[in-house]
């Protein structure tokens, strides 16, 4: 099949943390592609002094190979942190003491501009450093990466984006900010890509590339004259600052296209939502995403990074009840169809779920996610009912097929 395998690989990565009044899940499973291309980054804390209440979360999204991304993933934080805090700054004399210890007095977090400052020439830094790795020199290696994150201070989100990966911030309950994706269609992205001298052709760098900007990606970088933010593709991000609302901000989501591709911002904040009203495990809210977005039909491999603030929904009864309720119609639906066989004989799942997505007596779905989301709910009952069981358990293909 290409690029995609024969059936979907759905194991899942998973981890968690909480810390700095943030508590954080992620899931990235590798689904139909050949490879798992994606990486994450997630750090409570920074191992900085006088910023040990600050927090880091990046997913990162490559292509062509994962060799980018994931040493993004593990170094692309210490070239922000060098930069933002190095030698030269002229916040890093700043110290703050108490003057009840002889041990020496931390430095000031940097102002919020030299932070903004510090991440653009952190991507720029780890851009070229990387180039000098043989592989990826001398084009063994051609492999790149987008990187969303989001830098938490006390006091603001610095949300950061190079590429087609997003962020989106819920607060009160709605989308407050996304990310821009950097696609080449964009009129600012293509006139940067035409003055280097490339073109823009089937929605992609010189019919190429899908992405404008990215870390990595060298062959899309070596015009003469040109400085790296004016190449092809630039390694140049785009940082917002935001003040932090504590009353009102409910939790921040990163991921890769793989999730957007077939979500929108809304979807998604209302199905996480929807979820942590009756979870409070955030790695589960996460695999159920992944869950969720494979079964809609996503082909790529698929990251999400859920950090959860201090307001963010918490388990409701009333929407426990209403879960367990939804769970026991579908449970109950998919044993009488199994029970009463039609002419053509006892229904295989495409046809089970083909029927329950026009039950007009079905209970609320989750918001978001709609009957997909309980795919693995139905799947379930339906193999220890029925003698046809559903083999590789992705049932990517199902949402175009009812």
């Amino acid at each position: 099949m290409g690029a995609f395998l024969d059936k979907p690989k759905t194991e899942k990565h998973n981890a968690h943390g909480e810390g700095n009044g943030l508590r954080y899940g992620l899931s990235s499973m590798q689904g139909w592609r050949v490879e798992m291309e994606d990486a994450h980054t997630a750090v409570l804390g920074l191992p900085t002094p006088g910023m040990t209440d600050w927090s880091f979360f990046a997913v990162y999204d490559g292509h062509a190979g994962s060799r980018v991304a994931n040493y993004c993933s593990k170094h692309l934080l210490e070239h922000i942190i060098t930069a933002s805090l190095g030698p030269g700054c002229s916040h890093g004399s700043q110290v703050v003491s108490d003057g009840s210890s002889s041990d020496p007095p931390a430095p000031l977090p940097p102002a919020a501009e030299a932070v903004k400052s510090g991440i653009r020439t952190g991507f720029l830094r780890i851009d070229e450093h990387m180039r000098s790795f043989s592989d990826l020199r001398n084009g063994m290696d051609r492999s790149g990466s987008t990187a969303v994150g989001v830098l938490l201070s006390p006091e603001h989100f610095f949300f950061v984006n190079c590429g087609d990966s997003r962020a989106v911030l819920c607060r009160n309950s709605q989308v407050c900010f996304s990310t821009l994706d950097h696609k080449p269609c964009n009129p600012r992205e293509r006139e940067r890509i035409q003055n280097a001298g490339g073109s823009v052709m089937i929605q992609r760098v010189n019919g190429s590339l899908a992405v404008s900007r990215a870390l990595g990606d060298y062959d899309y970088k070596c015009v003469d004259g040109k400085g790296p933010t004016e190449q092809l593709v630039s390694p140049e991000p785009e940082v917002v600052v935001m003040v932090r609302a504590p009353e009102q901000d409910q939790f921040v989501i990163l991921a890769c296209d793989g999730i957007w591709d077939v979500m929108s911002n809304e979807e998604l904040c209302e199905f996480v939502k929807s979820r942590l009203e009756v979870c409070d495990d955030l790695e589960r809210v996460c695999n159920e995403v992944v869950d969720t977005c494979l079964h809609k039909g996503s082909r790529d491999n698929m990251s999400i990074v859920l950090v959860c603030l201090p307001n963010a929904p918490k388990v409701s009864e009333e929407a426990v009840r209403k879960e367990a309720e939804l769970n026991k119609y579908l449970e109950t639906r998919v044993e009488e169809m199994l029970s009463r066989p039609g002419e053509e004989g006892i229904p295989d799942l495409v046809t089970v779920m083909r029927n329950l997505s026009t039950d007009s007596g079905m209970p609320a779905l989750p918001s978001g996610g709609g009957l997909a989301s309980k795919r693995t709910v139905i799947e379930a009952v339906y193999n220890r009912l029925s003698p046809y069981k559903e083999e590789d358990g992705s049932g990517a293909d199902l949402e175009c097929r009812w």
